[in-house]
């Protein structure tokens, strides 16, 4: 039987999808599986709506919240480095062809920002989300209001002239294990936070320059937009250590300069939660 108040979230981002039912922010049953890296994105959730095929009828409306751009429900990347995909791929109306029900489809990160907002360490105040995992992905939200499109892409911002990429390409999870190659070859970046856990200085030192630079970023987010709270989430965000080595960095400023930083509360499932919340909104404001 439909549940109306049953979301069927999906959060697609450079290493994984995950699929979840969701409502009211309560994750009921997820099903998680790989991002492939080839293939196109109607082949990758077609696989993913195969796994999930005992799902069908439990849910009144969905959500995609994936890596990159969505515009009008156009899915393009931003980054090919983090995934690559043909430019406005037909997000929604693929999940809706799939699903069998309206969609909303948005960033990842913008999505995370609002599930944190709403039901996480956000706590209800204008804040900033940033979410520093395989990529770097960001959301913002004021007066209780997401801000979509293209903003919050914290990522995608110019190191400088002379640096190739972008602040991503500097910071993220993919960056700390090309890092690693010359000291633990074929390493993750969880392995180089294993290393650090065990003292070994070259893997510390790759994580604090990560670390360095996104503090620099939250600064420079501070002097922007004033938030009351940033809100940092993702696997290397919450790894063991790495928020400590950001406030560290940030030590030395002034009181009234130095950002606010929170750890992310709702883990992996930020970005279901999410969507889930953004598409039920969604869909009782087009019924009213």
């Amino acid at each position: 039987m439909i549940d109306p108040d049953t979301v069927l979230a999906l959060d697609i981002g450079g290493t994984k999808m995950l699929a979840a039912l969701v409502r009211g922010g309560v994750v009921l049953e997820t099903h998680k599986m790989p991002t492939p890296r080839g293939g196109n994105p109607e082949q990758w959730l077609e696989a993913l709506f195969t796994a999930i095929t005992s799902w069908q009828g439990r849910y009144a409306t969905a959500g995609a919240a994936v890596t990159g751009i969505v515009d009008q429900g156009f899915w393009s990347a931003l980054n090919r480095n983090t995934l690559d995909l043909p430019d406005r791929f037909p997000l929604a109306e693929t999940v809706a062809r799939l699903s069998g029900v309206p969609v909303l489809a948005a960033n990842d990160a913008q999505a995370a920002a609002w599930g944190e907002y709403r039901f996480g360490a956000g706590q209800n105040e204008d804040m900033v989300f940033l979410t520093i995992s395989t990529g770097i992905g960001g959301g913002i939200v004021v007066n209780g209001k997401p801000m979509l499109g293209l903003a919050g892409h914290f990522g995608q911002f110019r190191v400088a002239e002379d640096v190739a990429g972008t602040l991503e390409d500097q910071v993220s999870g993919r960056w700390i294990a090309s890092r690693a190659k010359d000291h633990h070859p074929g390493a993750t970046a969880r392995d180089v936070f294993a290393a650090a856990a065990t003292g070994s200085s070259w893997a510390k030192d790759i994580i604090g320059a990560s670390a360095r630079q996104t503090a620099q970023l939250c600064r420079n987010i501070h002097l922007a937009l004033d938030p009351p709270r940033i809100v940092i989430g993702g696997g290397i965000g919450l790894a063991t250590g790495y928020l400590d080595a950001v406030r560290q960095a940030l030590e030395d400023l002034p009181p009234r300069l130095k950002p606010q930083i929170h750890a992310a509360a709702l883990g992996e499932n930020v970005g279901v939660v999410g969507i889930a919340d953004l598409a039920k909104n969604h869909q009782r404001g087009e019924r009213t």
